[in-house]
């Protein structure tokens, strides 16, 4: 198959992963990114830019990433906090004095970050038009009564992520989000990725759209769930796991281009392979003089503050403050990787004992909300090189 790109010698084995996600895992279009103590050694594409077309994928095209989008979004309270400019334990109510309504007087800041607010979910829904207004899903939050005592558990903020962070960075900072990392983060670094893709950067993205994996001889599926699992607890109309995912209903189309250009920082990044990969690189040290996370911001991102049963993922999960970090349920590299991925197949996260930062995007969303079996095949194939 026609593979396009560059692998450093020694990943060889990230390049054959890639190729086996298409010839063995339901691969359409897809691009892996990887860099090594600041230096890139992996970027390859390969497959149609649209899921359901077949144009090739080219050197520039981009994607929507889903929730893999949550860890760029979670290293802006971090900066702030580096700066000075957010407490971690204060109280949310301190930068949103609207917040403190229906008991959230001592929701913390950190609590947002690892999803520890008890605001998984919505009692009513937004319509799309509602969710991307900028203050709408803000009022909604806060206003909204925690379905658990703030800090005593956590639960998966699927959706309702997106205001909760959005609109404290707002307060914090009198930026949007979405324009806070366009200037301080993507510019700087020289990253393809945005909470609301530009007009004239529209050219250059892919449709993204759902995907069965490939059936193994008998019937069976080629990919092991659990017993317990998200898609089985999401099938139940009245579970938390529901609610939490469907905050937005009907949910818009992520192909739409309204969709793309709005600020949803739980939902709807976009960005390359390489601008996430890019990204993780500079948390975790320098990339071209460049650097996000002092050491200390970093062992912030990566300390546990949630661990156990998810009251939305229904698994045991693990967060830092903002990040998912390695573990059964969300399997990275080593027990120090920290990173998130996007529902249906995306991926990007850092590893700083081994100086790996990677990222994966993909157009054909398969089931499942963590442990894609293309990007675990790919972060099989970089522990192999390592």
């Amino acid at each position: 198959m026609d593979v396009r790109g560059t692998v450093a010698p020694g990943f060889e084995a990230v390049r054959d992963a890639f190729v086996g996600n298409f010839e063995q895992r339901g691969e359409r279009g897809a691009a892996v990114a990887l860099y090594r103590h600041g230096r890139k050694v992996v970027d390859l594409w390969s497959g149609t830019r649209d899921v359901d077309g077949a144009e090739p994928w080219a050197v520039d095209t981009v994607q929507v990433v889903r929730s893999a989008g949550k860890g760029v979004a979670a290293a802006v309270p971090l900066l702030l906090h580096q700066r000075g400019q957010v407490d971690l334990d204060a109280p949310v109510g301190t930068y949103w004095p609207e917040f403190k309504a229906n008991g959230k007087e001592r929701v913390l800041v950190r609590h947002l970050l690892a999803h520890r607010a008890g605001l998984a979910a919505l009692d009513t829904t937004l319509t799309p038009a509602e969710a991307v207004d900028h203050f709408s899903g803000p009022e909604a939050v806060a206003a909204q009564r925690p379905e658990w005592e703030p800090g005593t558990d956590h639960g998966y903020h699927a959706q309702t992520y997106s205001w909760l962070i959005g609109e404290l960075v707002r307060r914090a900072t009198g930026r949007t989000i979405g324009r806070w990392i366009a200037e301080e983060i993507a510019r700087p670094l020289g990253l393809d990725f945005w909470f609301g893709l530009p007009e004239d950067e529209a050219h250059r993205i892919g449709r993204i759209g759902p995907v069965e994996p490939p059936q193994a001889q008998g019937g069976a599926t080629l990919r092991v769930r659990p017993k317990r699992s998200v898609v089985e607890a999401y099938a139940d109309p009245g579970s938390l796991t529901r609610r939490a995912f469907g905050a937005i209903d009907p949910f818009p189309d992520e192909n739409d281009p309204a969709y793309r250009a709005a600020e949803l920082p739980a939902s709807n990044g976009v960005a390359t392979a390489r601008g996430l990969a890019r990204c993780y690189a500079a948390m975790i040290g320098e990339v071209d003089g460049q650097r996000l996370f002092a050491p200390a911001t970093l062992t912030l991102a990566r300390t546990e503050e949630s661990a156990g049963p998810d009251r939305v993922l229904v698994v045991n999960t693990r967060f830092g403050l903002g990040y998912m970090l390695h573990g059964p349920a969300a399997p990275l590299l080593g027990p120090g990787s920290f990173g998130h991925p996007g529902r249906g197949g995306s991926l990007g996260f850092a590893d700083p004992e081994s100086g790996i930062a990677l990222g994966y995007v993909t157009n054909g969303l398969q089931k499942g909300v963590t442990a894609d079996p293309r990007a675990q095949a790919l972060v099989r194939a970089v522990r192999s090189a390592l």
